[in-house]
């Protein structure tokens, strides 16, 4: 809502994807390129999890701290989702980014693991992230959306609450119109 031109990409190519088809399929999935580089580009400025726990394994020293074995160290995902070191335009919600990066979306730079990397990973991405693209491509599919009471994109407060998880400050409120695709 934010970024409407964006919004309309994506919707135009789900829509123009399922021809007046009911529903979408999870092998449509794989043909919607443009709503994967949202959701990824979404995921770099939004994590779920803003923090990343580990455990240190070993006693170590990082930029001069001493870390104990054991001592609970925690990545934080939402700074580095947004570190200029490596992210232009960081702060600027640009899906296109992504589009000359690994399709995969655990990437091999560390600079983008909203969730987690390697043996520690989490385990249900594929399965989020299958639900996720299923469910945004229905809603981009079935519904106009809209700000309420002629609200406009730059006036969404998109201040965030952190916690275990992070969401909106304020609910994020819509207006949805039913579309219905003419054949």
């Amino acid at each position: 809502m934010k970024n409407p031109e964006v919004m309309q990409k994506a919707q135009t190519e789900v829509r123009q994807q399922l021809q007046g088809r009911d529903y979408i399929t999870e092998s449509d999935l794989a043909k919607l390129n443009f709503l994967n580089l949202v959701i990824k580009e979404t995921l770099r400025l939004h994590p779920p999890g803003p923090l990343l726990p580990r455990e240190c394994r070993e006693a170590c020293k990082i930029f001069g701290y001493d870390i104990p074995k054991g001592a609970c160290v925690l990545v934080n995902l939402w700074a580095l989702g947004r570190d200029s070191k490596h992210w232009k335009d960081a702060d600027d919600f640009k899906p296109d980014r992504f589009a000359d990066m690994n399709s995969d979306v655990s990437l091999n730079a560390l600079e983008f693991i909203p969730f987690g990397a390697g043996r520690r990973s989490c385990p249900g991405m594929s399965f989020g992230l299958a639900i996720l693209e299923l469910a945004l491509a229905n809603l981009l599919y079935h519904f106009n959306w809209e700000l309420p009471c002629g609200m406009k994109p730059d006036e969404l407060d998109m201040t965030e609450t952190f916690g275990f998880t992070t969401r909106k400050k304020i609910p994020l409120l819509l207006q949805a119109q039913r579309y219905i695709a003419v054949t």
